[in-house]
Parts: C-alpha cells; sequence; structure tokens
C-alpha cells in the first residue's frame, strides 16, 4: 500500500519486450536501497523489483499493466514518479493508495496560475465522474491530489511549485496521458449503489 507521497524520481534508462512483457530499468537515487521481491510504485503503477544493478532496478510489466496505464510511451529518458511502500507505522500524509491502476486521462490544460500550476484531465468514460468529488482525493501518476473542481467531461488539479519541481509534474504536457487510481473508498461505495439498482 502507498500514500501518494512521492519519495524520488527515477529515469527509464532501458525498454525490452519480451514475447508481452515489458522489461524495464530505472535509474533512481533510491535503487541502491531497494531489495528484489520488493514493490515500487512507479508513476503510480505497483511493480516488482526483480534485479538490481548499483544505481538501477528493473521491473517486469504484464500485457494486463500495459493496457491498463501508460507504461508503452515510456522511453529512454522519461521520468517516472517512484514510492515505496508505506511502513507499518508511518503517517496517511496522501491518502490510501493500492498501485493498481484504473485507467489514463488525457492532459489537455496546463497553466500557471498565481505561482501554481492548474492542469485539466479529460475522462475516458462517463461512470468515472462518479468516482470524483470536488476537494476529494485522485492519484495522477502515483501522486496524491486533491480534485479542484469536477466537469461533466474530466477535472482539475492544482500542483504547489513544491510538488511540481519534485516529482514528473514539471515535464507534462497537453496531449500526454497519465494513470489514474480513484480513491479506493469510492469505488467500494459505486459497487454497492450498483448492487442496490432495480
Amino acid at each position: 500500500m502507498f500514500t501518494g507521497i512521492i519519495e524520488n524520481t527515477g529515469i527509464i534508462s532501458g525498454v525490452e519486450k519480451i514475447e508481452e512483457n515489458l522489461h524495464i530499468w530505472v535509474q533512481s537515487p533510491i535503487s541502491s536501497q531497494l531489495k528484489i521481491d520488493q514493490s515500487v510504485a512507479h508513476n503510480g503503477i505497483c511493480l516488482t523489483v526483480v534485479a538490481l544493478q548499483e544505481n538501477a532496478h528493473l521491473v517486469t510489466a504484464v500485457a494486463e499493466t500495459r493496457a491498463k496505464t501508460n507504461i508503452d510511451n515510456w522511453r529512454i529518458g522519461t521520468q517516472v514518479n517512484l514510492e515505496r511502500c508505506m511502513v507499518a507505522n508511518g503517517r496517511f500524509d496522501g491518502h490510501i493508495v493500492q498501485g493498481h491502476v484504473d485507467d489514463t486521462a488525457l492532459c489537455t490544460e496546463v497553466k500557471e496560475v498565481g505561482g501554481s500550476w492548474l492542469f485539466y484531465f479529460g475522462l475516458n468514460q462517463k461512470m468515472q465522474q462518479d468516482l470524483l468529488v470536488d476537494k476529494g482525493s485522485i492519484c495522477i501518476n502515483g501522486v496524491s491530489l486533491t480534485v479542484v473542481a469536477c466537469t461533466e467531461e474530466g477535472f482539475y488539479v492544482t500542483i504547489i511549485p513544491y510538488t511540481y519541481e519534485h516529482t514528473s509534474f514539471k515535464t507534462l504536457q497537453v496531449g500526454d496521458a497519465v494513470n489514474l487510481e480513484f480513491d479506493i473508498l469510492g469505488k467500494y461505495i459505486q459497487k454497492q449503489l450498483k448492487s442496490l439498482r432495480i
């Protein structure tokens, strides 16, 4: 389990496709602290460390992960947000994040507003709007964020300067796809409400 508070960023240093799997090397300041079989969120995707080098680690993405996320867009040089699993005695500085990406969304607007940055993301499915509420939680590329406002087709978030500088948001441009994980509490509530409908 994660909290959406990014520890550091990494740079993709190698990508190899073998059958349906992608094998990805990530160079990062925390790679030397990782262990084989450890789970690490990469842009919000929970991936298992399968090999280590001095300053890099290897992860593997299967077909299901590739279908649900933006991982097929990663290239050598792509910057990704990294977070290790929360320790049992840690604080929830963000919100409950599983590292299970629900879908991708397209960034359609980026503008600087009063020293911060306003981002707009369009949703792929209308039903996803039921999982968002104003001032509720959303995980974008692994970052725990607050929804500023919802629209019929998407939502806005504001990125403060610290988050902008210390995550991959500073490289995000209009037209880029991001990974979304909706609040798990909202997903459970939506499922229960659907089961009650006649």
